[in-house]
């Protein structure tokens, strides 16, 4: 076993903490494995991908973030190709929610969404697909 040390912000914690009790962990180091283990979970899905796929990349971002905007519509133009369309909600006074349908080539996909995770501001940022191969 190794030992880590993290730096967290105080509202992060504090809601991973809730949610820990909530679902009967008994201690931080459970819960962080586990969240570990499900973020290698996801990115080994992603990183199989291959081929013609369709779905969604949805991604929450604080919309005060130094250049945000810009650097989003900028991916995003970077990656018309596989892009279809995009719907915007404003969840909050400083917090947005972008859904992105793309469809396309899995690796131009996987490079967008890997962009999009990049840009700091965004919170977070999820490919949603259940489509491996698009039929001709």
């Amino acid at each position: 076993m190794e030992r880590i040390s993290i730096s967290l912000p105080e509202r992060l914690l504090e809601e991973f903490d809730r949610i820990l009790k909530e679902k009967g962990y008994v201690s931080r180091s459970e819960g962080i494995r586990d969240a570990i283990r499900s973020y290698i979970l996801e990115h080994s899905f992603v990183s199989q991908l291959s081929g013609d796929i369709a779905g969604t990349i949805s991604i929450i971002y604080d919309h005060d973030a130094a250049n945000v905007l810009e650097r989003l519509t900028d991916a995003q133009h970077d990656f018309a190709e596989v892009i279809d369309s995009s719907l915007h909600i404003h969840l909050d006074r400083h917090h947005c929610l972008e859904v992105i349908v793309v469809r396309g080539d899995s690796n131009k996909i996987k490079q967008l969404l890997n962009r999009l995770k990049s840009v700091k501001g965004v919170k977070y940022a999820k490919l949603t697909t259940n489509v491996t191969e698009i039929p001709e």
